[in-house]
């Protein structure tokens, strides 16, 4: 099949940009937003002489790869009620408020929330064992949600980015043929510092709140009671993602447990069911609020795999790095290319395999296959949490239950990681240069 032209190209980016932009900015449903892309695409595949059943058969491809999506997002809809109603929430705000120093509330939350999610490997698992207790304490310690959700969405995605068990991490290793022990030494650097400067940044805002906390926070806790029974249900999600049991039998056992608890508390049947529809008010959850969001996942499925099948955006990239000169210039152009494609792409592995297979033999001959290992782990495994309409995103907002644009400027490890890997490449650039003119000199 002949290849796609630029303009074709373009214009795909620009109706799909378009209308999902047009979306957000008019407050409708994102699946309204990602039509006009989806009818581009089906346009362009009946011009391309695709019949209507093989189109809907890569629709139905697409909708099946996102299932696993689509059933995280269901079960997290009850998730939030299962555990309120069962005292679940109540005593894990308790155990919290007794384990923390609100002199240091959001390193607690970042360093928390990074171990856990490197040894587990997952932001979505991570945020969801541990994102509702931690913002429910900081609500009732009446500590800045925002700054808190930043803390905890940062510490997430240093496992989802960095652990060795992390499924992206892994696929990024075989994509460029290397090993995860090779590719871990080139993050290295960009890991070390952004980590340290995270927690800076997060004492820094601990020293600015927690003088006036300190007061509440001795009368709150001291008023919270703890029963052991109630962490059954965070004990079993948590234990069983840790032995690596599937994660939607972990989410259906725990939530399973959590109903039991609450009939064994006297909670009718009926408003169990009530709570799985409408959620708690004040805390979120609900099938309702879910259905929008699940509806868009399946479009944004069927529009990647069509987006796949016609490998459209591959001529843009192959013209995009033909007048590189340097590494810098090489990087800027990458990270330019990859937040394009993470812009159109509905969700994380799509912009890996696709920039990893597009510039594999331009960076493996000019540099190496590990330089490109980095900069892709530093910006194409996060710039899909900070689109709000790709699926990381609505997975992580929607576990912590708050609006991606009111915690992103503090998810600061999010946007400070791609700032840095320019910069090293800058750096690079320049120690390139000095080798050179020395052997020149020689």
């Amino acid at each position: 099949m002949d290849k796609y032209s630029i303009k074709q190209a373009s214009t795909l980016i620009l109706v799909t940009l378009s209308g999902i932009i047009s979306s957000v900015i008019l407050h409708i449903s994102l699946i309204f937003g990602i039509l006009p892309g989806l009818i581009f695409l089906i346009a362009l595949s009946l011009h391309r002489g695709y019949t209507f059943n093989r189109i809907m058969k890569l629709c139905f491809t697409g909708i099946g790869r996102v299932k696993i999506v689509l059933c995280i997002l269901f079960l997290i809809s009850f998730l939030l009620p299962s555990w309120y109603l069962s005292g679940t929430i109540s005593s894990m705000v308790s155990i919290t408020l007794h384990a923390i120093n609100p002199h240091h509330f959001f390193v607690f939350c970042f360093l928390t929330t990074m171990i856990f999610s490197m040894i587990l490997g997952s932001s979505i698992g991570t945020l969801s064992a541990l994102g509702v207790p931690l913002i429910s304490s900081a609500m009732l310690l009446h500590i800045p949600v925002e700054i808190s959700a930043g803390a905890i969405i940062s510490g997430a995605f240093v496992g989802d980015r960095t652990s060795p068990f992390s499924s992206t991490h892994q696929l990024i290793a075989n994509i460029l043929e290397t090993t995860v022990k090779k590719q871990s030494k080139a993050m290295l650097l960009t890991s070390v510092i952004a980590i340290i400067s995270t927690i800076i940044f997060f004492s820094i805002k601990d020293l600015q709140i927690a003088t006036g906390i300190i007061d509440s926070y001795h009368t709150i806790a001291s008023n919270q009671s703890i029963l052991l029974i109630q962490f059954i249900p965070p004990a079993l999600l948590i234990g069983l993602v840790l032995f690596r049991i599937h994660i939607i039998y972990s989410y259906i056992i725990s939530i399973l447990s959590s109903c039991l608890l609450a009939l064994y508390n006297g909670i009718s049947f009926t408003k169990i069911v009530k709570s799985f529809w409408n959620g708690i008010d004040g805390l979120g959850g609900g099938l309702s609020h879910m259905v929008s969001l699940l509806l868009f996942i399946a479009v944004a499925g069927a529009y990647n795999a069509l987006l796949e099948e016609h490998n459209i955006i591959q001529p843009m990239l192959d013209k995009w790095l033909q007048t590189s000169t340097s590494m810098f210039t090489d990087t800027l152009k990458t990270v330019a290319a990859t937040a394009i494609i993470c812009l159109i792409a509905g969700n994380q592995t799509m912009p890996i395999i696709l920039t990893g297979r597009s510039f594999f033999t331009h960076w493996s001959n000019k540099y190496s296959k590990e330089e490109l290992a980095r900069l892709m782990a530093d910006t194409t495994l996060l710039f899909p949490a900070m689109i709000p309409w790709n699926v990381l995103a609505i997975m992580s907002s929607t576990a912590i239950n708050m609006h991606l644009h009111e915690y992103l400027p503090y998810a600061i490890f999010l946007w400070l990681i791609p700032c840095l890997t320019i910069f090293i490449s800058l750096f690079k650039k320049k120690k390139m240069c000095e080798t050179k003119w020395i052997q020149k000199s020689e």
